[in-house]
């Protein structure tokens, strides 16, 4: 068995757990340590984990959010432990997150990513759409992506 991913387990999460991850992963580099998005408590919204050995090692927040007039998921705070990176644990908890949003009727996931991830996202399926910017809270060259769950 690959020891990389031990006992693996997607799980629901309250916002403030998925905070820790948030701030060193993806507010260590950038002008805000904010991590609170309005979001969090918006009605619909799920905020998942990826446990290994009973040790969160990543978070996603998926908000209903319509895209260009169209319903659908906006993911956010994606955020994978450094330790953790690069053992698919990232890659797992997106997967699982897509399934769980096609089995709720969304046909739809989008994102503001940072480009430092663009390939990642490329990977699982997303397409990007339109040109770069600079988040104004991060101050970090994104791109906005999409995912057909169809």
């Amino acid at each position: 068995m690959n020891d990389a991913v031990r006992d693996p387990a997607i799980i629901e999460l309250a916002a403030e757990q998925t905070h820790p991850l948030r701030l060193a992963v993806l507010r260590f580099d950038t002008v805000t340590k904010d991590v609170v998005f309005p979001e969090d408590t918006w009605p619909g919204a799920r905020h998942l984990g990826m446990l290994v050995d009973n040790e969160l090692v990543a978070v996603s927040t998926w908000v209903p959010r319509p895209h260009h007039d169209q319903p659908a998921v906006q993911l956010r705070g994606m955020a994978t432990s450094r330790a953790a990176q690069g053992h698919g644990h990232g890659g797992a908890l997106l997967e699982g997150g897509c399934e769980r949003m096609a089995a709720a009727g969304t046909t739809l996931v989008w994102a503001r990513a940072r480009d430092a991830a663009l390939e990642f996202y490329l990977r699982h399926g997303f397409e990007v759409e339109g040109d770069g910017f600079i988040d104004q809270n991060t101050q970090l060259p994104h791109h906005l992506i999409v995912r057909s769950l169809a």
